[in-house]
């Protein structure tokens, strides 16, 4: 069949090459920012807040989610270094992007004066967001896929259109769409952490909780489709703990094929795992110690206030109102004062 790939270059300009790829990425960033903005409100918190945090959010996430892939794929670039940096081909990993915007989260939301985990539980949906849109991107690269199933499978069972279906011809096979697995798994997420978060319920911080195991059991089981893994060669034990969880899917699906020489864990399956725990005790342990007493409806208060210049401003019209009392004692004339004394002696 000849490759009818569609082309991930929109278009050049001299040296400039503009791709589907950053285009999309930045599309994603966009829809997630307009949807902190839009439950910030709630709160009062204003959307420069979230504007200054994307900015800073954003090329902190790409760093990291490079770092995180070359860190593990070292021996293909260790003789090419200038290629760490061509993010344009692809080549980031999303749990690396997630420690980023994660860490640099933490510190703006210090700076600010406001509770991380309240902030961080705005954010979740608009997170999961630009990753379900940023697998669009991986589409349009022919990267992140699966392994190999026939024509009919994505034609006939999947019923996905052509545009779909002649991109996922890669390597002369036909390949699993994994990205549009993990961008539909993505989009009922969202979902759900809109309804989660309405509920009376629901503590500060667990939101993100919530994020994290709907995120991870997706990518727990996407993940063992794809012939891209980054993985190490761990403990026995482990893998055939791994293997076992993804069992019940061998009926439906054939996992991607890993070199035993490479690793016989893949890492985000690792990963998944441990974040599932590792929520799950968050929510349990901080509601049975007692830690769990402030809830997600509740207000959000700086305690820096003067960051974000709301002090200022009350400060100001505090003067206002100084200023005005002022000048309304000295409008009583002394016709006004004769005017009480002879009130009163009536």
């Amino acid at each position: 069949m000849q490759s009818l790939a569609l082309n991930p270059v929109v278009f050049e300009l001299g040296n400039l090459t503009v791709r589907w790829y950053g285009i999309i990425l930045g599309l994603g960033a966009l829809i997630g920012l307009m949807l902190a903005i839009q439950e910030g409100k709630r709160f009062g918190i204003k959307p420069d807040f979230f504007m200054d945090l994307l900015l800073f959010g954003a090329p902190t996430a790409i760093i990291c989610a490079r770092i995180y892939y070359v860190a593990f794929k070292w021996d293909e670039y260790k003789d090419h270094p200038i290629d760490m940096i061509k993010i344009w081909e692809g080549g980031i990993a999303i749990y690396g992007a997630i420690i980023g915007a994660l860490l640099c989260g933490f510190f703006y939301a210090r700076y600010k004066g406001y509770s991380f985990l309240r902030i961080v539980d705005i954010c979740v949906p608009g997170l999961l967001a630009g990753q379900m849109i940023g697998r669009w991107g991986n589409f349009m690269n022919q990267e992140a896929f699966g392994g190999t199933v026939s024509e009919s499978f994505l034609r006939h069972t999947l019923h996905l259109p052509s545009f779909i279906v002649d991109q996922m011809f890669i390597d002369d096979a036909f390949r699993q769409p994994t990205f549009l697995y993990e961008s539909i798994w993505s989009l009922a997420g969202i979902l759900i952490l809109l309804i989660i978060r309405r509920q009376k319920f629901l503590r500060a911080g667990e939101l993100t909780a919530c994020y994290f195991i709907w995120y991870s059991i997706g990518r727990f089981y996407i993940e063992a489709l794809r012939t891209d893994s980054l993985a190490f060669i761990g403990p026995k034990w482990l893998a055939s703990f791994i293997n076992a969880l993804w069992a019940p899917m061998d009926t439906v699906f054939d996992r991607g094929y890993l070199d035993p020489s490479y690793g016989n864990i893949r890492i985000s399956q690792a990963l998944a795992v441990l974040l599932i725990i590792g929520a799950i005790l968050f929510i349990v342990l901080r509601r049975v110690n007692g830690k769990a007493n402030v809830y997600y409806a509740d207000p959000i208060v700086t305690t820096r206030p003067e960051r974000n210049g709301e002090a200022i401003a009350a400060s100001q019209e505090g003067q206002t109102a100084q200023i005005a009392g002022a000048e309304a004692s000295v409008e009583k004339t002394p016709s006004g004062e004769a005017a009480d004394l002879n009130e009163g002696k009536r």
